[in-house]
């Protein structure tokens, strides 16, 4: 909730700076049009000499004049609130904004015109007219905002319009607040699958690696009530001149690394239904079906930049923090758009200096080299995803004659044969399915290795 300091509706200083000169300003067509009517009969009065035409002349540009100062010397004050219901909604989903108007003055208000200013993709600017309020009295409205289109969008300041009796004069007062809502992408709920470099640490495939691999690669410490004494280590004990034990079995976390491509020229079209917008929500799908299952998940894009207060092993799945870390991947992905990179090299590099795990990415068109710096990526994970979006098929109308190969197929088999789970994205395409499909093709492909090494198993 956003509170605003009481407007005034009196003739001092108000929360816009409006004064007499605002006043007189805030004049409607009505008004304007009594008070020039008024003179121009005031006038030709004088000229023939009508004293009658004349009374009606000053009555017409005096009423106009009396409204204005009845309005500067009304004296009450008026507070606002908002509050958005919820605060971040997924893209296409609506939202509820409750307003409400307090009257914390002890002379009731007149007729009041209440107005919210909200950006032109979240609908029509709201307008709502308020009848006399009572002293210390309340009045409630809301209305509802709905994008198609992620971002982060101001509501606010809103606005109290005062009127005359008789729409001569109209006044404007602005509270000071503002609220943000942030459209997020949308979610899409995946299966729990077992795709490759999944096996160890936390999730499904959980696995203990020992802080122990021989008596010389011991890492011993101080002993601690309640320790096994079957775990103290005599000969670190006899060095050190005091009790030492071995460590516990440390556990490791399994880790996920979801990559989103956002080179301008890797994408097409623009829109809620572009490929682009596909690939961001398929992002943040895994993302957060990666937080569920207690992966330690990490947001990397072509420009190597991550999130930001991400740790070294990313956001913790699993633990109390993981709501308020999958709040933050949600909104640092509603605001992410086009880099100006033109290349995979700097994502490549950060994850060159990484270790094992899980990789997803989300291509978009590759050439040749960009596809060779991709397949060089599967070299530093456990196992690798790709959804390479097929850029033909998403700028094309639907009803249109496929076209020529455009090479995808080739990328698709450039990244295959480097090790990568690559598949093919068409317009239209379910993430749900596309992941199935992602684990097939895994299941088909491990299942006569057999010899793999451990880093490229399940």
């Amino acid at each position: 909730m956003a509170d605003g300091a009481p407007a005034p509706a009196d003739g001092t200083e108000g929360a816009d700076g409006t004064g007499l000169r605002a006043a007189l300003a805030g004049l409607t067509t009505r008004g304007r049009s009594f008070f020039a009517a008024g003179v121009a009969a005031a006038i030709c009065a004088y000229v023939l000499g009508q004293s009658d035409l004349l009374r009606v002349g000053l009555l017409l540009a005096v009423l106009p004049l009396v409204c204005v100062l009845f309005l500067y010397r009304t004296r009450y004050r008026v507070a606002g609130s908002r509050r958005l219901s919820p605060a971040r909604v997924p893209a296409g989903s609506e939202a509820r904004v409750h307003l409400r108007v307090d009257n914390v003055s002890r002379l009731p208000t007149g007729l009041l015109m209440l107005q919210d200013r909200v950006p032109y993709v979240l609908g029509p600017r709201p307008r709502f007219v308020l009848d006399r309020v009572e002293p210390g009295g309340r009045r409630e409205v809301s209305y509802r905002v709905r994008s198609d289109l992620r971002g982060r969008y101001p509501l606010g300041p809103l606005q109290l319009r005062l009127s005359d009796p008789f729409g001569m004069c109209e006044l404007t007062r602005s509270f000071s607040s503002h609220d943000t809502l942030t459209v997020v992408p949308r979610v899409e709920a995946l299966p729990p699958v077992r795709l490759r470099g999944e096996s160890t640490g936390f999730g499904d495939g959980r696995q203990r690696s020992l802080a122990l691999s021989g008596e010389d690669d011991v890492i011993p410490r101080g002993y601690r009530h309640g320790d096994d004494l079957r775990r103290v280590h005599w000969r670190s004990t006899a060095r050190y001149g005091e009790l030492m034990v071995r460590r516990e079995e440390q556990p490791q976390r399994a880790r996920c690394t979801v990559l989103l491509d956002t080179r301008g020229t890797a994408f097409l079209g623009a829109g809620p239904d572009s490929a682009f917008e596909w690939a961001v929500s398929g992002a943040a799908s895994v993302l957060v079906h990666m937080l569920e299952r207690g992966y330690s998940v990490r947001l990397l894009t072509d420009t190597g930049s991550a999130v930001p207060g991400e740790g070294a092993d990313g956001f913790a799945g699993a633990s109390q923090q993981s709501a308020d870390a999958a709040g933050l991947l949600m909104d640092t992905l509603a605001v992410i758009d086009h880099s100006d990179s033109t290349t995979l090299s700097r994502a490549y590099d950060v994850l060159r200096g990484g270790g094992e795990g899980l990789l997803v990415a989300f291509f978009g068109e590759l050439d040749e080299e960009q596809a060779a710096v991709a397949a060089k990526m599967r070299r530093r994970s456990g196992g690798a995803v790709a959804f390479v979006l097929d850029d033909w098929s998403w700028i094309r109308e639907p009803t249109a004659v496929p076209g020529p190969s455009d090479g995808t197929e080739d990328r698709l088999r450039m990244l295959r044969e480097a090790g990568w789970t690559a598949v093919r994205v068409p317009r239209g395409s379910s993430l749900e399915e596309l992941w199935r499909q992602a684990d097939r093709e895994r299941t088909g492909l491990a299942a006569p290795a057999g010899t793999r090494g451990e880093g490229t198993g399940r």
